[in-house]
């Protein structure tokens, strides 16, 4: 029985010391930095030119990061005529501007930002013109040729693209 204590007591306390042997410690000494300088100044080097790339990756401003004027006074005019901006159109996306532009979006029910979002720009009608598109609803292109119009060194081409001899 006292040998079973004894045992038991011993297990547990290297149980409790283990983790504290599993851990190792890595501690720079300055003997280990001089030893062999010239790898340390290569070492320095490289991390300084890293360090120096990804300071540069930092500061590359991604996106559009300012409005074109002529699209500053389209936006203005049309905050105008909805009754958000009161004033000329200046062109300045300035605090007034950008103001009216949050309290519109923020009438809609819409994340107000800085910038304008694009269900603001096509409700104000200033979205995208599709109007051209090819597939377009009542689109400005007319219709194909017939069969017999095309001219023939076209007809040959298109023959020739699909591979099929007549």
């Amino acid at each position: 029985m006292l040998l079973n204590r004894i045992g038991l007591v011993l297990l547990s306390a290297a149980l409790a010391a283990m983790p504290a042997l599993a851990t190792t410690t890595h501690r720079r000494t300055a003997h280990s930095r001089s030893a062999h300088p010239e790898k340390a100044s290569l070492h320095h080097s490289l991390h300084s030119r890293r360090g120096r790339r990804a300071a540069a990756r930092r500061h590359v401003l991604h996106g559009q990061q300012a409005i074109d004027p002529d699209r500053v006074t389209q936006i203005q005019q049309a905050l105008i005529r909805e009754h958000y901006l009161n004033g000329p159109a200046n062109g300045d996306w300035d605090s007034t501007t950008v103001a009216a532009m949050q309290k519109y979006q923020a009438d809609q029910g819409w994340q107000t930002k800085l910038m304008p979002d694009s269900r603001a720009l096509k409700k104000l009608g200033l979205g995208a013109d599709y109007s051209n598109a090819i597939n377009a609803k009542n689109g400005n292109f007319g219709a194909p040729l017939p069969a017999g119009d095309i001219p023939a060194s076209q007809a040959a081409g298109f023959t020739a693209a699909s591979g099929v001899n007549p």
